[in-house]
């Protein structure tokens, strides 16, 4: 019998993580040009930049993260073994910003106008389009107790998305107040001003219900505000077991919208008549419509809107959503709304954590990844990132002419590189060139060079010639030809910029 043969160690798999995935080239550059388009936004409105680190202490970020209550469900925690502390990645930005406004209140000027850009991690189960780690973009002001504050982020959203290429009309900023649903919530009798724990349960089960009304419609939403729903695949969604009479309360509320935001705070006000907390909801909503109006973000931009609830537990005042109202296709060739790409509100209580002392604070988050995915489906995303200019090599022993050539391109501002592979065989320079999606490629043989020349070939013409040019057009706008040696760089730039050969 022969011996057994030694099992080698297997290789690890080349795979990305469940949930998690790569970015390249022109995606990172597409991300990096919006966060750029998005900043000169914030800076203009006097935000400052900030960034914190990835981790933070698991007692740092609390209980906070979306539809869970204990502080290891949904993060990436860990316990360090000298101390037994834990860790944890940071689920979004602004817990991060609690913890260094409390750590820093001393030295931050009051009010402190933060801006935060950068990857925050969840620990939840991934699905089509929702991942594990992505981008958050966030502009918060902490310090001021105004909704003037909430009414700047309001109007700085709406130009941010303009500025990174959603016209009016295919956005629409939605805002609302928790005060004014907690005041909805006590006339219906689910709200105990004297005791805010009683009828906790409940008023979750409303929250998300209200948060579902575009999902679900009034029939779905009513069944969640009573005995419960059963979906399309059988299963069954506890409901708030809320009388006939509390849900109209409920539904009145969501369907107070008006053709002004005037209008509809005169409804909202009726509904919460004699709920104090309610009553002043409604006020600071009548405050932000006027001071909007004031600057020009009319009802084409900016609306006040029931329905909004928003989904974190620390919110205490206005919240407000961004929704693009457009049209797409899903996978299955059906028209929807692409949806809501950014959302933020006031939460006064967070920072209170640490000091135990109330600070007002007020914030939006803006989803990258999202608006990225948007323009795309819009066809707004850009024209296609050309990749560097690709000098060919002819002759391994005259790489410091190629080096010098692209050096020369480079001094001018132009991408460009020499190409580092084996040069034996041409044809697989010029597959480089295409798979780098070089815009140019530069040919400089022995003949060439006693000449004085270069041969230039302009690949973007020759894929379209080849796409869909007779001979005839072929032969009249050649893709390749000479340019003295000393024109390279003026040639090249007249390329780039949209001349042809």
């Amino acid at each position: 019998m022969a011996k057994d043969k030694a099992k080698k160690p297997r290789r690890p798999r080349a795979e990305t993580p469940k949930g998690f995935r790569d970015y390249f080239g022109a995606e990172v550059s597409a991300r990096n040009a919006m966060l750029a388009t998005i900043a000169e936004v914030y800076h203009r409105y006097g935000f400052d930049p900030l960034e914190t680190a990835a981790v933070e202490t698991l007692e740092a970020l609390g209980k906070y993260l979306p539809d869970v209550d204990r502080p290891h469900a949904g993060v990436f925690a860990w316990q360090e073994e000298d101390d037994g502390d834990w860790l944890a990645l940071r689920y979004d930005l602004t817990a991060p910003l609690a913890r260094v406004a409390a750590q820093h209140r001393q030295e931050l000027p009051t009010p402190y106008r933060r801006y935060a850009m950068g990857p925050v991690w969840r620990n939840e189960k991934p699905g089509p389009g929702r991942f594990r780690q992505f981008y958050q973009c966030d502009a918060d002001t902490v310090g001021a107790p105004s909704v003037a504050a909430d009414a700047e982020i309001c109007a700085m959203l709406a130009e941010t998305l303009e500025a990174v290429g959603i016209p009016r009309g295919d956005y629409i900023v939605r805002v609302n107040n928790r005060k004014v649903l907690n005041g909805v919530m006590e006339v219906a009798g689910i709200l105990d001003p004297a005791d805010q724990d009683r009828f906790e349960h409940e008023r979750g089960i409303v929250l998300r219900a209200i948060d579902k009304l575009d999902r679900l419609g009034e029939d779905g939403v009513r069944a969640l505000l009573g005995a419960g729903r059963k979906d399309e695949s059988g299963d069954f969604t506890e409901g708030a077991q809320l009388s006939d009479g509390q849900a109209e309360i409920v539904m009145g509320f969501m369907a107070a919208g008006r053709e002004t935001g005037a209008a509809t705070c005169a409804r909202l006000r009726e509904l919460v008549q004699g709920a104090e907390t309610g009553e002043t909801g409604v006020q600071e909503l009548e405050t932000i419509a006027a001071l909007l109006d004031a600057q020009g973000f009319g009802p084409d931009r900016i609306v006040i809107d029931p329905s909004v609830v928003r989904g974190l537990g620390y919110y205490t005042g206005p919240v407000f959503e961004a929704e693009l109202t457009f049209e797409i296709t899903d996978e299955k060739g059906r028209p929807r709304q692409f949806g809501s790409v950014a959302g933020g509100g006031r939460y006064d209580d967070l920072v209170k954590r640490f000091t135990g002392q109330a600070v007002p604070a007020t914030g939006v988050s803006v989803g990258v990844d999202r608006l990225l995915a948007a323009l795309h489906a819009r066809g707004r995303g850009g024209a296609e990132a050309h990749g560097p200019v690709v000098v060919t090599v002819m002759d391994r022993d005259r790489m410091a002419d190629y080096q010098a050539m692209a050096a020369e391109l480079r001094g001018a501002g132009i991408r460009a590189e020499v190409y580092l592979g084996n040069p034996k065989n041409f044809g697989n320079q010029m597959k480089y060139a295409d798979r780098r999606a070089a815009p140019v490629a530069v040919i400089q043989g022995e003949d060439e060079r006693a000449r004085g020349v270069v041969q230039v070939k302009d690949l973007v013409l020759g894929a379209r010639i080849a796409e869909d040019a007779t001979l005839e057009e072929w032969k009249a706008r050649p893709a390749q030809y000479e340019v003295a040696r000393g024109d390279l760089v003026a040639e090249v730039r007249r390329i780039l910029a949209g001349g042809t050969g």
